[in-house]
């Protein structure tokens, strides 16, 4: 079986290269060992959001959870086997194997081709904590599974899915310690951001334990005890790990062929998601330290693009990705924060107490942080360049996508502060904070990065 593009995986990254290919009309073999859809479809975006839809309507557990199972459902009909047969791409369930930069093993079948995109994905990663039994623990493959609220529910780790979980489950009623080992709660968040989240989540019941680290676990038949380096022993009766992923590089045969991977296991790729072996590509999380829906998709058409190409030209820019954590006060993000911004960094910063829409709305928590440095050759000349931005509030999410506009189009931030924005929505306060780089606005004006506010 030859095609002129074979694609290992069948998540995000492959799928999105899948249909890339097909669009430039090249025959296309996507192997997978599971379902299609992957992660996303059944343990990460989609069940998460949807059990927090839930929550939030007040549903109970047992409705919140049937309504993710039919939410799932309904989103993998999409991107099955027979939709992606029907767009012609030619589907092979089996484990793949390289035996030689040509060719995989398929369960004993040979496939051939000039060439390959790797977006075999990540997976949980359960850390080597002395006690932790990866059967009696959960992480996000196997809580969305699960038919029986814990009582007392504990997670291990304060990054996005943690904060999310945390959220869920204390609406839905259980007692839920949210435990990070960091000094705060989205330690790759602004500060600010951190502060407003540990708040709205001790709002909800939610015991955060922050600067604590989990140094032994023991087991019991109904319960879990956790013992901590600064903190008292707790027991609970689900522990749910949410400290980081780990790529799924191993048993694909990429040492047999020499593909680079880093210390953590991630495959090596440059801008232009090709690796060390010319003919072979990597797309998604199995080489993107950015797990998300969105670059695996982004990844995946450039790499089938590129790989297509007689002169492979797009490059993947992750300056350019949005990042956002759904708690019901969304924390968005793309660029830079503050403590990265670099020399002569200016930053406007609105509370939201301090606008209108939020007001009106009463719920003034949160902020927009807009961040701007100058150009190499026209200074602070309209503003200067827009190196990233922060915003909390309600509908985070939708209000950063016209500063990743900018950002891709290489604007300058006057635009952000010109551009007519309809009175009373949210998307207003990006407006407002871009102001302030030009004169007072308000009383607020911007002030040099990393200076006291």
């Amino acid at each position: 079986m030859d095609s002129d593009l074979v694609v290992i995986g069948g998540g995000a990254a492959g799928l999105g290269a899948a249909r890339a290919a097909r669009r430039r009309d090249a025959s296309v073999t996507l192997i997978s060992d599971g379902p299609l859809g992957g992660d996303c479809t059944f343990s990460g975006c989609v069940p998460s959001k949807t059990l927090l839809a839930g929550a939030r309507k007040g549903l109970s557990f047992n409705a919140a959870m049937a309504n993710v199972s039919s939410v799932v459902a309904a989103i993998a009909r999409s991107e099955n086997d027979e939709v992606l047969r029907a767009e012609g791409v030619d589907v092979v369930s089996g484990r793949a194997t390289f035996v030689n930069p040509f060719t995989l093993d398929v369960d004993g079948v040979g496939v051939r081709s000039k060439r390959f995109i790797i977006a075999t994905g990540a997976g949980p990663l359960v850390p080597p904590i002395p006690g932790l039994d990866r059967r009696q623990v959960l992480t996000n493959e196997d809580i969305f599974a699960q038919r029986t609220l814990p009582t007392r529910l504990t997670i291990l780790g304060g990054g996005p899915i943690g904060v999310e979980m945390a959220e869920a489950f204390a609406r839905l009623g259980s007692h839920v310690t949210l435990v990070e080992a960091a000094a705060r709660l989205l330690p790759r968040e602004e500060p600010e951001a951190s502060a407003v989240i540990k708040e709205f989540l001790v709002a909800l019941g939610v015991r955060v334990l922050v600067a604590t680290t989990c140094v032994r676990v023991e087991h019991a038949t109904s319960s879990t005890r956790l013992h901590f380096d600064v903190s008292p022993p707790i027991e609970c009766d689900a522990l749910v790990v949410a400290v980081g992923r780990r790529p799924s590089s191993d048993g694909f045969g990429l040492d047999q062929i020499g593909v680079a991977l880093d210390p953590r296991g991630f495959v090596i790729a440059d801008a232009k998601l090709r690796t060390n072996i010319r003919n072979i590509w990597a797309a998604g999380d199995v080489s993107q330290p950015l797990q998300f829906t969105h670059v695996a998709d982004e990844t995946g058409r450039i790499a089938a693009g590129n790989a297509l190409s007689r002169m492979a030209l797009r490059r993947f820019q992750p300056e350019w990705i949005p990042m956002v954590t759904y708690t019901d006060l969304e924390v968005a993000r793309v660029g830079v924060t503050e403590v990265s911004a670099g020399k002569g960094a200016r930053v406007a910063y609105l509370p939201m107490s301090e606008f209108d829409r939020a007001v009106m709305s009463s719920d003034e928590r949160g902020f927009v942080k807009i961040i701007v440095g100058p150009r190499r050759l026209t200074g602070n000349l309209a503003g200067g360049s827009i190196l990233g931005a922060t915003i909390v509030a309600p509908r985070a999410g939708e209000m950063l996508h016209e500063i990743v506009l900018a950002m891709r189009a290489g604007l300058f931030s006057a635009r952000l502060a010109t551009s007519t924005h309809a009175y009373p929505t949210w998307s207003m306060a990006v407006q407002i904070t871009a102001a302030q780089f030009f004169g007072d606005f308000g009383g607020r004006r911007a002030r040099p990065a990393g200076s006291v506010e």
